[in-house]
């Protein structure tokens, strides 16, 4: 396989992106490089485009089914790159990991029933429990000698006969925590014996540096098995989240229809191209991806580097996997409005505001370095200058 060309540097202004065409709405200027939303400045594989292609050319694009071949290409990467054995019946197709959450909170729980989340977490895990009128339950990590952990004696006071549903985000957005197998047998070992449903969102799963190791939960025993659904999609990893492909994965049959209920009862099934994009991706793409998380790695190392030369104020530490930077601005002595309009205004720079992951993101910003790395040491000398005089 030929080496992709991850320096290109390709203009998407223009192309209804999310990330750039939003700019304007989000930030109050076009006039800045936006390092928030997490899709990558890449070119999706040469080996799913062709894919793509191939089924334009074919010039009918009517309804859809997932085929024996997408479920064969999920049930290959999970075994090849996850050691996960996995069955057809196991997998269905949702639209994305965030329905999902939506859904699994919808099918498992009752308005004014409890949800467990562990915070700062991806923002969407508090909407998919307050605008469906459950309890949100906040059971915050601790950051300890520069790693996030598991609080598992909060965990232990929170829960009460209504908690019914706790998420886990594995690897662990914003701060980047993959977590090891001694501390996700704990935590299942807890919900299995309060009798509370796990809903795994493991969409960033493939992208892991050594010596670090992504664990399905579901992989570690039967039980734990039987009692969680597991959210994982090919979007972050071949930056095509814009097909909306994703999957739901548990043994166990009576969660997994609870949850396909509401996709099937109101007809959401794939678009032509999230099954193709799929296959493609899981047949062809290990080698790939271990050049994509080498780039990645090299602009952790040029970023971490740089702050610590630049801005010895700033607390940084290596994620341990994602694509995503969780920078510490509370030695800066700021108000979070004020860092974001430095941010914004001074260093032309979008990151996202750490208090969407709750308010224990107050001081914190995450970066998203997926892009060619001459952008991303444009935005680390815009950010340093910024915040060179204070």
């Amino acid at each position: 396989m030929s080496m992709q060309n991850f320096d290109e540097l390709i203009n998407r202004e223009g192309t209804s992106s999310y990330k750039y065409d939003l700019r304007k709405s989000i930030f109050g200027t076009d006039d800045l490089y936006p390092m928030w939303v997490a899709d990558t400045e890449f070119r999706a594989p040469g080996f799913v485009l062709e894919r793509l292609q191939q089924r334009i050319n074919h010039g009918i694009l009517g309804y859809t089914i997932t085929t024996d071949a997408y479920y064969k290409s999920i049930i290959h990467w999970l075994e090849k790159k996850h050691n996960w054995g996995v069955k057809k019946s196991w997998i269905k197709y949702s639209p994305g990991v965030v329905p999902s959450l939506f859904a699994s909170v919808l099918a498992f729980t009752n308005p004014g029933e409890k949800v467990i989340v562990q915070t700062p977490v991806y923002h969407p895990f508090y909407y998919a429990i307050e605008q469906t009128g459950r309890q949100l339950v906040k059971n915050p990590l601790v950051l300890k000698n520069g790693r996030y952990e598991m609080d598992f004696d909060d965990l232990l006071s929170k829960i009460d006969s209504k908690v019914k549903l706790i998420f886990l985000c594995s690897p662990h957005n914003p701060t980047g925590n993959v977590w090891k197998k001694n501390e996700l047998e704990r935590f299942s070992e807890i919900c299995l014996a309060n009798n509370i449903i796990i809903i795994s969102d493991e969409i960033h799963a493939d992208i892991v540096y050594k010596p670090n190791l992504h664990i399905p939960l579901a992989s570690l025993s039967d039980e734990i098995s039987a009692n969680t659904i597991t959210l994982m999609a090919p979007s972050k990893t071949f930056n095509i989240a814009g097909l909306n492909s994703s999957y739901i994965v548990s043994s166990n049959k009576n969660l997994l229809d609870k949850i396909n209920y509401f996709f099937e009862g109101m007809h959401i099934g794939p678009n032509l191209f999230a099954p193709e994009a799929t296959i493609a991706a899981y047949e062809n793409g290990l080698e790939w991806l271990e050049q994509l998380t080498c780039y990645f790695m090299s602009n952790i190392n040029t970023a971490t580097s740089f702050f610590e030369a630049n801005m010895g104020k700033l607390n940084i530490n290596k994620p341990e996997g994602t694509f995503l930077l969780w920078l510490d601005f509370r030695k800066y002595n700021l108000p979070q409005k004020q860092i974001n309009e430095i941010l914004i205004k001074k260093a032309k720079t979008g990151l996202s505001d750490g208090t969407i992951f709750g308010a224990e993101g107050e001081g914190f910003q995450r970066m998203n370095i997926g892009c060619p790395a001459s952008l991303l040491k444009e935005a680390l000398n815009s950010i340093a200058g910024a915040f060179r005089s204070i």
